[in-house]
């Protein structure tokens, strides 16, 4: 049987060659068509501006479906997932085209890596290609890879919570910011949960961040009960969790307009404040309807880069409560950090008074 030709798509023009363009990404569900490849590619284009304006000079990994989504796939997230159908790509391709720019970045383990750093739509429209649906950048620009220009505050709907118990606690974030002085902007992250970023003045290392979102975390749910920012599973319960460890070196969020591996093909779709407020179904932003949205009334979160703020405010919470919460299994151990064990399995004497294991 002969292969479909490749197809090219046009992308700030620039044409950009996407290949077994009819490839089913997304089946067809009772509300959607099925999605191909040069769909997705061609979605990229379409939402360019505020794509870019998510991307554009930051180091970015991407998730990779190169088979499609289907039910019962899994995304690789070690390297024991080595049969996996989908994964994260950290370091170029091979076959990038020339106009691929990269940025060189450090992992918490202190290796160093070029990542995709996309200076043009073309360039997502290239990872389109390769099977990209979501892509993961750092909150940092290619100018300063270690001090980062975003506060990112993800709020993750715990089990017995909704989609809407997160949609009320986002609306008590933004309070909070604008309290402090800061403008935050929203969106969906494209699944259960919302995402709230902020525009930082790169002033500060990851380590100062990532202490100033658990400062806010602690702060929003002293205002509401239904917060925490408990790192343990069993200690969350049925509320919104502050994942605070976003913040971390080479931990990344979904960006603005990406797709993600979900039935319907749905978009972290950036939402003014008052859309957000009236929204039931997440799902209903999808590779179908965003372009619409956006053509219609443009990025909302076109202004976002207008204005940096200060961490200081955040910062000052932190030191009136400066106790290190717990960092992802694979970080380094920390100093100050809690024993890495669930507290229904922690034996006291086990532990020294710093957190360390004592055998």
């Amino acid at each position: 049987m002969a292969r479909t030709p490749a197809a090219e798509v046009d992308a700030g023009g620039r044409a950009v060659r996407v290949s077994s363009p009819d490839r089913i990404i997304y089946e067809p569900t009772a509300t959607t068509a099925a999605v191909t490849k040069v769909m997705v590619a061609e979605y990229f284009a379409a939402v360019g501006d505020g794509l870019m304006r998510a991307l554009r000079e930051r180091p970015t990994a991407l998730e990779r479906w190169p088979g499609g989504v289907r039910e019962g796939m899994k995304l690789a997230t070690g390297p024991a997932d080595r049969n996996a159908d989908a994964f994260y790509q950290k370091r170029v391709p091979k076959g990038a085209p020339d106009y691929l720019e990269t940025a060189t970045i450090t992992f918490p383990s202190g290796r160093t890596a070029d990542e995709i750093c996309p200076t043009e739509i073309a360039v997502p429209v290239w990872c389109a290609h390769m099977g990209t649906l979501t892509f993961h950048p750092w909150p940092v620009r290619r100018s300063d890879v270690d001090r980062p220009d975003e506060l990112r505050i993800d709020l993750d709907p715990q089990p017995g919570t909704t989609f809407a118990d997160a949609v009320r606690v986002a609306g008590l974030a933004r309070e909070l910011f604008e309290e402090m002085g800061m403008t935050p902007f929203v969106k969906t992250s494209g699944n259960r949960g919302v995402h709230v970023f902020v525009r930082i003045e790169p002033r500060w290392e990851f380590a100062d961040v990532r202490h100033a979102a658990i400062a806010f975390g602690r702060a929003l749910a002293e205002r509401d009960d239904q917060v925490t920012v408990n790192w343990w599973k069993e200690e969350r319960g049925e509320r919104i969790f502050v994942d605070f460890n976003q913040n971390l070196r080479d931990r990344t969020i979904a960006s603005a307009y990406s797709l993600r591996p979900l039935p319907g093909a749905p978009v972290s779709t950036p939402l003014t404040w008052a859309e957000l407020a009236e929204v039931d179904d997440p799902a209903a932003y999808n590779l179908f309807t965003v372009p619409d949205l956006v053509a219609d009334r443009g990025d909302a979160w076109e202004g976002i880069d207008e204005a940096a703020y200060s961490l200081e405010p955040l910062l000052e919470l932190w030191e009136q409560h400066p106790v290190e919460l717990n960092f992802p299994p694979d970080h380094p151990k920390m100093p100050g950090e809690p024993p890495r064990v669930q507290p229904s399995k922690k034996v006291a004497e086990h532990w020294d008074p710093a957190g360390n294991r004592v055998e």
